[in-house]
């Protein structure tokens, strides 16, 4: 059975309550401030400053996976869909305690291909997760708070060099999709989770995805959104040197 939104939001809320180390959020929030100041100062370019700030998520994320899944124990997400609720309901929640709304959307349908003349219709590729979810799908995320732009407020040259405040974030989700996904139909055994470390699991999934703010309340808009949008499935196969 399908575990729905509802279960998603309880299993982020049992791992932020008794599962997650938790620090000062005054504290967390004016650490990220510094290290946005002090990229400021380094690069003085704003657009590396955000591209700085999606690198350094991007190998956050990459670290969090394993520890996500090992502590939250989900089984693959069936299509980009699931997945979507899985980062907002399960993820920002139970590292960040907070639970931002996602909105679904598809990519439009592609032309029908070419007349074969009465012969068989072309055979699709990608197979049934992709089929789900094709390329160009793309969800929303609206956070109705943002930890880590607590007691911020964009001085006018940020706003004019499109500093995007929270871009970490974006790197996060990219670094987290682009890792291992556990399949609930192949567990691996315990010697292949000790051997495969960076694997972590014999079966896997990794998704290429785009991730950008399409809007902040700091830059003067309604709302802060970040749009993930799913570029393709990558092939699946272990780390060099774990087989």
């Amino acid at each position: 059975m399908a575990t729905t939104s509802k279960q998603y939001k309880a299993i982020g809320e049992d791992l932020w309550k008794g599962r997650t180390e938790k620090i000062n959020a005054e504290l967390f929030a004016l650490t990220y401030g510094a290290l946005v100041v002090q990229l400021v100062q380094d690069y003085e370019d704003y657009a590396a400053v955000n591209a700085a700030l999606d690198a350094m998520g991007h190998a956050i994320g990459a670290r969090l996976v394993e520890d996500f899944l090992a502590r939250s124990a989900l089984a693959r997400c069936a299509d980009f869909r699931e997945t979507g609720e899985v980062v907002a309901k399960v993820g920002f929640k139970s590292f960040l305690n907070i639970s931002p709304g996602v909105t679904h959307s598809a990519p439009p349908p592609p032309p029908p291909p070419p007349s074969t003349g009465g012969g068989k219709a072309p055979s699709t590729a990608g197979g049934a997760a992709a089929a789900a979810s094709p390329p160009g799908s793309f969800f929303t995320l609206t956070f109705d708070e943002n930890p880590l732009a607590e007691f911020v407020e964009l001085p006018d040259a940020a706003l004019a060099g499109g500093l995007w405040y929270s871009n970490v974030l974006c790197g996060v989700v990219r670094g987290a999709l682009e890792m291992v996904r556990p399949s609930a139909s192949r567990p691996a055994p315990v010697a292949v989770l000790i051997y495969a470390t960076r694997a972590f699991f014999c079966a896997q999934i990794q998704m290429q995805v785009e991730a950008h703010f399409v809007s902040d309340v700091l830059r003067g808009d309604d709302a802060t959104e970040m749009r993930v949008r799913l570029v393709k499935y990558l092939e699946e196969e272990l780390p060099a040197g774990d087989d």
